[in-house]
């Protein structure tokens, strides 16, 4: 599929879908005329890159990362090494202290609107 059918259907922009194929996260074959020409599997990939942005991950650690998942499950690889479960379980550390921090921010504005509500 064309650059601009994969990201109708990711709802991700041409120019995000070129910035992953510069950092490695996403291929394309070239037509002869020159045009990106992308896999059905290129839908799954970008929304797993997607989803790993969104959990705060950079792009080298994505690159890192996306040779050890299966696109269409996102479950282990047989490639993951035990540096790579290292740095994963780091990561997960971070985006639990961050849902706690979220948690703890959500309770304290819970407590301001209803202090307002009673005063």
């Amino acid at each position: 599929m064309r650059i601009g059918e994969l990201a109708r259907r990711t709802s991700v922009s041409e120019r995000s879908l070129r910035y992953y194929e510069a950092q490695g996260l996403l291929r394309a074959e070239r037509t002869p005329g020159g045009h990106r020409d992308y896999p059905e599997a290129a839908v799954d990939r970008v929304v797993r890159i997607q989803e790993l942005f969104a959990a705060g991950l950079h792009s080298s650690r994505i690159a890192q990362l996306l040779p050890c998942m299966r696109d269409a499950d996102g479950g282990p690889s047989a490639v993951a090494t035990p540096r790579l479960v290292e740095d994963l379980t780091a990561e997960r550390a971070r985006i639990d202290r961050m849902i706690a921090d979220l948690v703890r921010s959500r309770d304290t504005l819970d407590e301001v609107i209803e202090a307002a509500r009673e005063g």
